[in-house]
């Protein structure tokens, strides 16, 4: 065998060895976990978690850290990092050379790619476990690109206590990302890893400053930063503490569990942050009360805002209200009159009997214990009368209800229909649901009956706009309920939306469930689903907090974020419309709302009442003699000053007249 033989023989028992080796003891990639990131919508980060033992290391990606970072980064640690192998043999003779020359160790010549070695399983500083380092560099070379190398180191690297990695640090310092430094920013980054506990800006400022300026001198010697621009850095004030990492839609985050490292969701940050404050801010003062809100994007049903509670310090503050089964209270009203203008059964106009009724056992009572006769379904659901809903409820079928519910993706249970008529009660909130299944239930009513899921992240709102749903209600008989719900009576203090062009125009309906225990207010806008909930998370009654009184505002005011600025339609020409609508050919007008010896308490919140008749001509509204004038869109609101007896008299433009004698109830609150 010659030489030559003997060495090709060698080298490739040498390169078994080595490719043996490399493959039982591998680099350990795998056990490099990074903490999860959910984003919103745009990609921002809305909340991130902590991996092992509590340490914060968010995933580095090149393209989204500023590129001037990066070569201030290989100035200093390694500007040969893109031409060698994980080992920089030329670094190596000059640290030998120098620390030979200085009689002590003046420079390790330990490139990223060991550093990063030594980062995935850390040693003591020895000549082995230097050696160790090498090869796993080597290994590390074989394995991944270059940039998946720094992108690794920028990952793990320590930023002091437990903070890993250079956007971590960026967050926790200067509460931002790290895609666009300053140049003290900079600096600072590249100093603190070589010392992290030593240089904490947050525990030894001078310390941090001294080493930042290190840092700014080097850049500045190496041509990377000039002059100038360094003593300005220079001067920058330190990170007087770490910042708490970004918490938005902290609930909704919690849903996705830890097996995803990266998380994109539907949320809109913007709108997220306004209804978190609008609820803290209405929360503040009641530390027992909570509040929660969904908004929901129609066509995609995507999650745009999901606030599961206004203050995560009050009580029940760390529950997802949102996902939390509550009585719905009078807000499953128009599905029922839906079901039952679906049936033929009913319509917007039909006359239904607002007086005592049994439902075997049952009597339902309307919210102010008392009663208004003959009424329209539109005044009806308007007003959310009780009796009203039950009787229809009763023609539609109880069973009837929880199948639509079923099939739009609600789960409920109800126990068969016995008869005492305890299973009429859904319609009057005798169930649990949750705000988002409210919001879906609605976002059906808005989509034209087509109940689709909610999305929670950009594929499945994507899903949802090619998928054709499951029908609840027809097209129809949801339009005729949204309309119906249009015209209900704004809440207090503000102009009905026809009235202001900048105002939005939503359909909304409002709940309260028994003993004043859960408020709810639910708009239907021109995009959007809003649900809002306010209550105790225990369950305890809060007196006098309806849902008009106690969430309607809120609702308002989170469209006015939502969809505000926008006229859906513009007002009417002055005088269109004035007196009531000409619907029929009869002689004599006929007063609809409030009938004949009707009982009428006035709403807990001051509003009006909403007269509505029928005139073959112009016609003309009085009370005690006194004209009452129609507003731009034709209603005609009357605010009786006093408890007492009233006549109501409609006149037309010929002199015939409809009278109506109402009572005003004494309980004037």
């Amino acid at each position: 065998m010659t030489i030559w033989t003997r060495i090709a023989a060698a080298s490739v028992a040498v390169i078994a060895l080595l490719w043996t080796v490399d493959r039982l003891f591998p680099p350990p990639l795998s056990s490099v976990v990074t903490s999860q990131e959910v984003l919103d919508r745009d990609g921002l980060l809305l909340r991130a978690f902590p991996v092992e033992n509590g340490r914060w290391r968010l995933k580095a990606d090149l393209q989204n850290i500023d590129p001037r970072f990066i070569d201030a980064l290989l100035v200093i640690e390694d500007d040969r990092f893109y031409r060698h192998q994980g080992v920089d043999f030329l670094a190596v003779l000059r640290a030998m050379r120098d620390n030979i020359v200085r009689g002590r160790t003046v420079s390790g010549a330990s490139t990223i790619t060991m550093q990063t070695a030594r980062l995935m399983e850390p040693r003591p500083r020895t000549l082995p476990s230097k050696f160790i380092e090498m090869l796993r560099a080597l290994q590390l070379e074989m394995r991944l690109s270059k940039d998946e190398i720094l992108a690794l180191y920028l990952t793990l690297t320590p930023y002091g206590g437990n903070l890993e990695g250079v956007r971590t640090a960026a967050f926790a310092y200067f509460g931002t990302d790290a895609n666009a430094l300053t140049d003290a920013q900079i600096a600072l980054l590249i100093a603190l890893p070589q010392s992290p506990e030593a240089r904490r800006p947050d525990r030894q400022p001078a310390e941090a400053k001294r080493a930042r300026e290190i840092i700014l001198t080097r850049l500045t010697a190496a041509d990377h930063v000039n002059a100038t621009r360094a003593a300005e850095a220079a001067l920058d004030p330190l990170p007087a503490g770490r910042q708490a990492f970004p918490a938005h839609a902290w609930h909704f985050a919690d849903r996705f569990g830890s097996d995803k490292p990266l998380v994109h969701t539907t949320i809109d940050r913007g709108t997220q942050t306004f209804v978190k404050q609008l609820l803290a801010q209405t929360i503040k003062e009641t530390p027992s009360v909570q509040a929660a809100t969904v908004v929901i994007d129609i066509e995609s049903r995507a999650i745009v805002a999901s606030v599961g509670s206004g203050a995560l310090e009050n009580a029940g503050g760390w529950l997802d209200l949102t996902r939390r089964d509550r009585s719905p209270g009078s807000t499953l009203k128009p599905l029922v009159y839906g079901l039952a203008m679906q049936e033929g059964l009913i319509s917007a106009n039909t006359y239904v009997a607002d007086v005592p009724a049994m439902f075997g056992a049952y009597a339902p009572e309307n919210f102010g214990r008392t009663f208004n006769g003959d009424l329209t379904i539109a005044t009806a659901l308007q007003h959310s009368l009780n009796v009203p809903a039950v009787q229809v409820l009763d023609q539609v079928g109880a069973e009837r209800m929880v199948g639509a519910l079923r099939a739009a993706g609600v789960q409920v249970a109800l126990p068969p229909r016995q008869s005492d008529g305890t299973g009429l009660a859904i319609a009057l909130g005798g169930l649990g649901l949750s705000a988002e299944d409210l919001a879906l239930l609605y976002a059906a009513l808005a989509d034209g009956g087509i109940a689709k899921p909610l999305a929670h992240t950009p594929d499945e709102a994507v899903d949802n706009i090619k998928a054709a749903g499951r029908r609840i209600l027809t097209e129809q008989a949801a339009a005729d309920v949204l309309a119906i719900l249009r015209e209900g009576p704004a809440p207090t203090g503000r102009l009905p939306a026809h009235l202001s062009r900048s105002a939005p125009r939503i359909a909304f309906k409002t709940g309260t469930s028994y003993g004043f225990r859960d408020a709810w207010a639910i708009g239907v806008g021109e995009r959007y689903v809003a649900v809002v909930w306010t209550g105790r998370p225990d369950g305890a009654p809060r007196p006098g907090q309806t849902g008009r009184a106690a969430a309607l505002p809120l609702l308002f005011n989170t469209f006015d974020q939502l969809e505000g600025g926008r006229s859906v339609r513009p007002p009417p020409p002055p005088n269109e419309g004035a007196g009531p609508e000409i619907l029929t050919a009869d002689e004599t007008p006929q007063i609809l709302f409030p009938p004949d010896g009707a009982t009428l308490v006035p709403h807990r919140d001051g509003l009006p009442f909403v007269l509505a008749g029928r005139a073959r001509s112009r016609a003309q509204w009085y009370a005690d003699g006194r004209a009452l004038p129609a507003d731009r869109d034709g209603n005609v609101l009357w605010q009786p000053n006093s408890a007492g007896f009233y006549t109501l008299s409609l006149i037309d433009a010929d002199g015939r007249r409809s009278d109506a004698s109402v009572r005003i109830h004494t309980d004037m609150r």
